[in-house]
């Protein structure tokens, strides 16, 4: 059997993801940061850590978006996932996900929070599966989808890229 998008997301149970392409959370600690013990950002507590499966296919892509946490990637199968990220100052850096180093290709990198960031995959006839670990843990209410506009006036000189990954 060829392992490719169709069977990942079967074997791996994965689901359509708000952001672009199909995820399922795979780890989500009990242990609980408490309110008081986070950041003023963090509208409550949070776990210590969570854990999902991530899988682009074809032409997909993931939105720019943000998390209030640092998110570690992960490269499991597939194809070179480029990773954009642009800082809040507006400085702007891709980050190649995958299993050729010879081709700037990394198995694990960080986003740091708060910066915006999309990927898309650098083959779009294939796919690929990651993994996402934050921490602390995610929850939706420290997830910001970009609209187009306004990341555009913040980030001027990324324009082209933003329009490209946005969704509106």
């Amino acid at each position: 059997m060829k392992k490719d998008a169709g069977y990942w997301i079967r074997q791996l149970a994965l689901e359509p993801h708000p952001e672009g392409g199909y995820y399922r959370q795979t780890y989500r600690a009990e242990m609980l940061v408490p309110k008081h013990g986070l950041p003023r950002q963090f509208p409550g507590p949070r776990a210590v850590s969570t854990a999902i499966y991530f899988l682009l296919e074809r032409e997909n892509f993931s939105a720019f978006h943000r998390l209030r946490s640092d998110e570690v990637w992960h490269f499991y199968a597939g194809t070179a996932l480029l990773v954009h990220v642009i800082e809040p100052g507006g400085h702007y850096t891709q980050i190649r996900m995958g299993s050729n180093p010879e081709a700037g290709e990394t198995w694990q990198a960080v986003v740091r929070a708060d910066c915006w960031f999309a990927s898309q995959l650098d083959d779009e006839t294939s796919f690929a599966l990651v993994g996402c670990t934050v921490a602390p843990g995610f929850d939706f209410d420290d997830f910001e989808l970009a609209k187009r506009a306004e990341l555009a006036v913040h980030y001027p000189q990324h324009r082209e890229l933003i329009n490209k990954l946005t969704r509106g």
